[in-house]
């Protein structure tokens, strides 16, 4: 910890990019693992544009469902210390896989969404955006202005990243003094990819989760346990020594 603190102190720009497992702290499922979503059910199924025109309404029952689950959940100390690093350094931004806002409901400024956003939806012809309770529109909704479907603005397989939201992430990456990965799988391409361009740039990375993954050896340090343990306590460390 001693070591980690030193680079900490002596840095300004910090990235965290965050996966399933911070989320999971909270009570959302993650995709993979023992109880991953994706063990019961079919992501073909569900998360793909043409099951979505196919079957819009199965499509939207789910989705309503994560909505709901997504909506009864707090953001968690991993969240709010990530949010409280803010007052200790010049920059500090936020790249997350999650779709749930938790980053943003926990007071996070700076927050980069490589895989969309559960709360918002917008129309596949017109492409105006719907951010309230789609419910209210019907159990297939559609667009008030062109009649086309409305769907929920993720990222579902086969498609690509926000390239806006991308850009920002690798350029934030490319600059940073500290790169935290946490809660995160380490596989899902392209977003696991920062984790390589962290280490073309030669900054310090750390990871926190609860297992080791296929990047760890990648990592200066490594802190095996939950973000709503670890990073709290890093920030304390941080707090008693500016303060």
């Amino acid at each position: 910890m001693d070591s980690v603190l030193d680079k900490l102190l002596n840095s300004k720009k910090i990235v965290f990019f965050t996966g399933a497992g911070i989320s999971a702290e909270s009570g959302i499922p993650t995709f993979r693992g023992s109880n991953g979503i994706w063990n019961k059910l079919k992501p073909e199924e569900l998360a793909n544009f043409n099951a979505f025109l196919k079957n819009p309404e199965l499509v939207w029952e789910w989705y309503q469902h994560r909505r709901k689950i997504v909506n009864e959940t707090k953001p968690n100390k991993g969240h709010l210390a990530i949010a409280l690093f803010e007052n200790y350094f010049d920059s500090v931004t936020v790249i997350t896989q999650n779709i749930d806002n938790l980053h943003k409901r926990a007071g996070s400024k700076t927050v980069y969404e490589l895989h969309g956003n559960i709360e918002r939806n917008y129309c596949i012809d017109c492409h105006s955006f719907y951010n309230d309770n789609p419910e209210s529109l019907g159990k297939i909704p559609k667009c008030k202005k062109c009649g086309g479907l409305i769907r929920p603005d993720v990222v579902w397989f086969g498609e690509f990243l926000p390239q806006d939201q991308f850009s920002k992430s690798e350029k934030a990456v490319r600059e940073c003094d500290i790169f935290f990965s946490v809660g995160t799988s380490s596989i899902v391409f392209p977003a696991a990819s920062l984790i390589y361009t962290a280490k073309d740039s030669r900054c310090f990375m750390i990871e926190v989760n609860i297992n080791r993954t296929e990047t760890s050896h990648l990592f200066d340090k490594v802190f095996l346990g939950q973000a709503g343990k670890v990073l709290p306590e890093i920030l304390n460390k941080i707090k008693s020594k500016i303060d």
